[in-house]
């Protein structure tokens, strides 16, 4: 018996294998700090947990329209309204067990075998292999570092040929902590349409952005690009919300409809507890929030100093998300304990095995001279593991 070429062509995830090996070596008694989360270390705020009883206690704990509860979509479509500008109405929206249960939907529903789809690079570990699933092709174009990770539009307009379908966008971006100008989407904007391809528009960031700047939808550039963008986003990383998997699809009306259907045979609805809570996210205090985006802010200060004034890494500083991307590669050629390094996955092998660190290697996210290290864990753990850090580059030799 054998395995399907689809199933052959996905790649382990380099994240879960750093995860496990962590849990591992704490298993053992070692003392691991682990900066490899991709979720707020902070808990789901009181009054989501306390939707989610009523729920409960009131038996709301049937199915519900595969497509989610009218209520939730409308809350969704008033929050894109209010916070972003966007005017949609309930046809248009689809919760689903997660934003990348979004994306799985959004691409089994646009893409033909052998579509091709852009995925600018470093990018979120996923991308290329619910591309590859639903049978499209990745197509890389390349973030600039020396401009703060910049999208290259050149660069972009360049990968496109009569093969392409979309583009995905992820701002704030994971893992470089980037944002994007209106100058850029503008420019990315007229591309797509003139090649009439979909965005893909992961804006699951969006509310972890620092320093007075203000995330911006390339939806909100017009009705024609609107028409073309699929955005995705959800409650996950702004309500410290990721277990509950909850994210929605907001799009033209017969797009949400087609991965509705799919949504329908392959999960049914969403969890109708977390719907609620989700309801209550959405609708509820946002304090929380705010808060909780201060307290990253600080990490990430802390942080991107200290990384800086270490031999051999360096960091350029986020202006979203929770993570830092340093760049490692100075550090290529070193050794410890005859164990050498030559790449992002030996430099993480060799620093949790004799640094007691975790970090996620840069080869995960397509950029081999970097490593991603979370600031969702608090500044005791950050002090700890950086000075970890700073010990273990300081015995290579």
């Amino acid at each position: 018996m054998d395995l399907s070429k689809k199933a052959k062509q996905i790649s382990p995830s380099q994240t879960l294998a750093i995860t496990a090996k962590a849990k591992e070596l704490k298993s053992k008694g070692l003392d691991v700090v682990s900066f490899g989360a991709g979720e707020p270390d902070f808990d789901t705020p009181d009054h989501i947990k306390e939707a989610a009883i009523k729920a409960i206690n009131e038996g709301f704990t049937k199915y519900t329209p595969a497509s989610g509860i009218n209520e939730l979509k409308q809350a969704v479509c008033n929050k894109l309204k209010v916070e972003n500008g966007l005017d949609y109405n309930i046809d248009q929206v689809l919760i689903s067990n997660g934003a990348k249960h979004s994306l799985f939907n959004t691409f089994l529903a646009i893409l033909e075998e052998g579509d091709e789809v852009i995925i600018p690079v470093p990018y979120w570990v996923s991308y290329p292999e619910i591309v590859k699933i639903a049978g499209g092709v990745p197509i890389y174009t390349y973030l600039v570092e020396d401009d703060n990770f910049k999208l290259n539009v050149d660069d972009l307009q360049s990968k496109i040929t009569d093969k392409t379908k979309a583009i995905i966008l992820n701002f704030p971006n994971n893992p470089t902590g980037n944002i994007i100008t209106k100058e850029e989407l503008t420019a990315i904007a007229e591309i797509a349409l003139e090649n009439n391809l979909y965005i893909i528009s992961d804006e699951i960031y969006e509310k972890i952005i620092y320093d007075g700047n203000k995330h911006l939808s390339i939806a909100t550039l017009g009705e024609e690009i609107k028409d073309h963008t699929i955005l995705i986003n959800g409650v996950s990383k702004t309500y410290s919300m990721t277990g509950w998997r909850i994210g929605y699809a907001v799009g033209n009306s017969n797009i949400i409809k087609a991965m509705s259907s799919i949504q329908s045979h392959t999960t049914s609805n969403p969890n109708s507890i977390a719907q609620k809570a989700a309801l209550a996210a959405l609708t509820g205090n946002q304090n929380q929030v705010d808060l909780m985006v201060k307290e990253f802010a600080r990490r990430r200060d802390h942080m991107v100093k200290k990384i800086n004034n270490m031999q051999g890494i360096k960091c350029n500083k986020p202006l979203g998300a929770f993570y830092v991307f340093a760049d490692i590669s100075q550090l290529f050629g070193t050794s410890i304990d005859n164990q050498e390094i030559t790449n992002s996955i030996e430099f993480c092998k060799a620093l949790i095995e004799k640094g007691e660190v975790a970090v996620i290697p840069g080869a995960a996210f397509g950029a081999d001279n970097y490593i991603r290290i979370s600031y969702a864990t608090s500044l005791e753990n950050i002090i700890k593991g950086l000075d970890k850090i700073e010990i273990f580059i300081n015995n290579l030799k």
